[in-house]
C-alpha cells in the first residue's frame, strides 16, 4: 500500500465571516501559514483590526506528514476547551493543514453557557473553512544530482524521461540540478540516478 503523499490546505486568506449569536458578533478568519512568526504576525493584524475585540481564539496545524504535524489551540480566555479546540475540531474534519483559523469575538452583553460558546466557535471556523479555496498538493522530496559536465545529456535525459521536476541548477564544470519529486515515486528516482556512474545523488 503506497504511502499518502498528498495534503489539503489554503494558498491565500479567507475572506471575513460573520456568526451572530445573543447579541455577540464571531469572525473568523483563516490564512496559510508556515511557521509560528506568521501566526504571530496574523494575530497581531487582526487585533490592530479589531482592537475593541475581547477574545481572539485561534488554532492552527502545521506538518505535511503524520510523523511531523505540530498544532495548538487557544482559548484567549474563554472557559477552558470551548473555542481553541473546536475551531481545531474544523481543521481536523476538513483535513487541511499549514492553516491557522482565528475566530474572535465582540462580546453582546449575553452570556452564552460553554455549549453556545463551543458552537459559536465551531461554527465561526467552519464558516471560514467553507469561505476559503481548499487546494490538494503533493508532498515532495527534494534532491541534489551532482556531475561533471561531460554527464550532463545522461542527467537531462532521465529528467525528461521521467518528467521531473527541476527547481535549480548550477552548471560550471561540476554540475548540480535540484529537483522535486513526488513522495511515492522519490525511491525509484533515487535508484535510477545512484545506478548511474559518476552521478551523485541526495537529499537536500
Amino acid at each position: 500500500m503506497e504511502e499518502k503523499d498528498t495534503y489539503k490546505t489554503i494558498t491565500t486568506p479567507s475572506e471575513a465571516v460573520l456568526f451572530k449569536d445573543k447579541n455577540s458578533k464571531f469572525y473568523g478568519y483563516a490564512f496559510p501559514i508556515q511557521n509560528e512568526e506568521e501566526v504571530k504576525q496574523h494575530l497581531e493584524d487582526l487585533k490592530k483590526q479589531h482592537h475593541t475585540a475581547g477574545h481572539f481564539c485561534y488554532a492552527y496545524q502545521f506538518g505535511t506528514d503524520e510523523k511531523n504535524i505540530s498544532y495548538r489551540a487557544n482559548d484567549d480566555g474563554e472557559p477552558n476547551n470551548s473555542a481553541g479546540m473546536p475551531i481545531y475540531g474544523q481543521i481536523q474534519s476538513y483535513d487541511v493543514t499549514n492553516i491557522l483559523i482565528v475566530v474572535l469575538r465582540y462580546y453582546g452583553g449575553v452570556k452564552l453557557g460553554v455549549g453556545g460558546l463551543i458552537n459559536a466557535y465551531r461554527t465561526g471556523a467552519q464558516m471560514a473553512l467553507e469561505a476559503s479555496k481548499i487546494i490538494t498538493k503533493t508532498i515532495n522530496i527534494a534532491y541534489c544530482i551532482s556531475f561533471e559536465y561531460k554527464n550532463m545529456n545522461k542527467v537531462m535525459r532521465i529528467i525528461k524521461e521521467k518528467n521531473l521536476n527541476i527547481t535549480n541548477q548550477i552548471l560550471e564544470l561540476d554540475c548540480k540540478v535540484f529537483i522535486s519529486v513526488r513522495k511515492n515515486n522519490s525511491e525509484s528516482v533515487f535508484e535510477t540516478f545512484d545506478n548511474q556512474f559518476e552521478i551523485k545523488i541526495e537529499v537536500v
